[in-house]
């Protein structure tokens, strides 16, 4: 169904005690498509979540990520929230702990986000899957002056006295075809460029926050070096961008 968008659900359940480091709860909450899965965690006295996807073989991730970023085979993807005022000085550390109490192994790519995790919402076109997690509490342009603050952002929407607020667009995409490593670049261009597009319809005076990621997970190109175009002209980028647009406006309709 091309456009589709689906907003988690949360099950009602009771609070087990908090524990210390990343001890997992076994409450798997609700999947959202193409083999990811919300889960849920208690970490120094709070309640937080994050999506995992097990791509298993045979899979290769291009993406912005803290942990595991760059072109190269993921065995996993992981979007963990964090609270907002984030202490620790090692994310990349942070989220290998994380993977390990999920039983992840291998080499994968982990995100973070002060955003709700469970809030998530998806596009789908075509075989292609964009999950997006959105925070805009502190957002502003690319291209901002030297001087800006980089907690606030240029124009009406925010200003120099307004207080710092985390944030984060995080966007996960799977494809079910390979792409060429020009390909995997394209395709984090056009999700990137098809986000701005869907912060601006919200009615949003920006084009995303300073920490956003992307993640483009594919299958590994074989002897025709897979598909060669990902731009938002060509087939398969077309089917990126709008999948990112959907689940980016729903994110950013409901974003706090």
């Amino acid at each position: 169904m091309i456009g589709r968008t689906v907003a988690a659900e949360r099950r009602t359940t009771a609070d087990p005690p908090s524990h210390q480091g990343c001890a997992i709860s076994p409450v798997d909450l609700r999947a959202p498509a193409h083999r990811g899965e919300l889960r849920d965690r208690h970490e120094d006295g709070h309640r937080l979540h994050h999506l995992v996807w097990r791509l298993g073989p045979g899979l290769r991730v291009c993406s912005s990520a803290v942990l595991g970023g760059g072109i190269g085979t993921r065995a996993w993807i992981l979007n963990a929230q964090v609270p907002g005022g984030y202490p620790r000085l090692d994310p990349d550390r942070h989220l290998a702990e994380i993977a390990a109490a999920e039983g992840l192994t291998g080499p994968g790519a982990g995100l973070m986000t002060a955003a709700d995790v469970a809030a998530y919402t998806t596009g789908q076109d075509g075989g292609v899957t964009a999950t997006v997690t959105a925070g805009l509490g502190v957002r502003g342009w690319a291209a901002a002056p030297e001087t800006a603050s980089p907690d606030t952002c240029p124009g009406p929407a925010r200003s120099a006295a307004s207080p710092f607020r985390p944030g984060t667009v995080n966007i996960v995409v799977t494809l079910p075809v390979a792409l060429s490593d020009a390909a995997l670049v394209n395709a984090v261009a056009t999700a990137t460029e098809a986000k701005v597009q869907a912060l601006l319809d919200a009615g949003l005076d920006c084009s995303g926050t300073p920490t956003d990621a992307v993640c483009v997970a594919a299958p590994e190109p074989g002897p025709d070096g897979g598909e060669p175009f990902a731009g938002p002209r060509s087939a398969w980028g077309a089917r990126i961008a709008r999948a990112v647009h959907t689940a980016v406006l729903a994110g950013a309709r409901t974003a706090p």
